[in-house]
């Protein structure tokens, strides 16, 4: 039987189970940094007023009715009990007042995305299926500026610019994935994870890669992109594994 337990005096309870269920699986998938990194969704028409982890809590126990509520145009979000990280609302904060197509944004320091961030050259070549489906779709930010209070955050979120690019490799830092809902970005999370991993092993190797062309990168993205429910079955398949487990993520 569900865990999910809707409760009419919190507000955005689907919202709210759907994120505490991606912050759970990105802890098991060790893509977490201790009690840092920041997940945020938008729950108003412009996408300034979203959910958040609170500050400084282990992805391995947010629940639902953990997460706060930030409203990026409030001057006083950083004061107050429920106040979030000082980074994390100058990196969400930012991105969810200058790119009102971010609805949901995830920004981890996972091992390989991070290890491509630390690269002189950290683009990503379409050398597989995952790698292909990133292929034009990155922005890379080669200006680390220091920690992501709100002029660096600002500037990350401006990087932003085509709808197209939904992922930021942010140079010496970590990577930031958008998408129009929890499942959506979670999705392109892990495979982006995976598409980074792949390619640092390949470079482990020492031998020369073998890289799609564009025409065929291109088309493999433009697939993908296009493929059916992905995402939502993914996010569902990994909610039920918790409920199963007995997980309290939806409470």
């Amino acid at each position: 039987m569900s865990q999910v337990q809707f409760r009419p005096n919190i507000d955005f309870w689907p919202e709210r189970v759907d994120l505490a269920a991606a912050f759970r699986w990105t802890a098991r998938l060790n893509m977490h940094e201790a009690v840092a990194n920041h997940f945020s969704l938008s729950v108003n028409d412009d996408g300034t007023k979203f959910l958040m982890n609170p500050n400084q809590m282990h992805f391995s126990r947010i629940r639902a009715s953990d997460l706060i509520v930030v409203d990026a145009n409030d001057p006083d979000a950083l004061s107050g009990p429920d106040a979030p990280d000082p980074t994390a609302w100058g990196l969400h904060g930012g991105l969810h007042r200058h790119c009102a197509h971010a609805r949901c944004a995830m920004h981890v320091h996972s091992i390989h995305a991070t290890v491509l961030a630390c690269l002189q050259d950290p683009t990503l070549p379409p050398i597989d299926q995952n790698c292909a489906t990133f292929f034009n779709r990155i922005a890379y930010d080669r200006d680390y500026g220091g920690l992501a209070f709100e002029d660096e955050g600002a500037r990350c979120a401006q990087l932003f610019t085509d709808p197209k690019q939904k992922v930021l490799v942010m140079g010496n830092h970590g990577v930031m994935v958008i998408g129009d809902s929890v499942a959506d970005t979670f999705n392109r999370l892990y495979y982006f994870e995976r598409a980074a991993e792949t390619y640092i092993r390949a470079l482990q190797t020492g031998r020369p890669l073998k890289v799609l062309s564009d025409e065929i990168a291109e088309k493999t993205a433009s697939e993908l992109e296009a493929y059916p429910e992905q995402d939502v079955r993914h996010l569902a398949e990994l909610r039920a594994i918790l409920d199963a487990e007995g997980s309290d993520y939806a409470t």
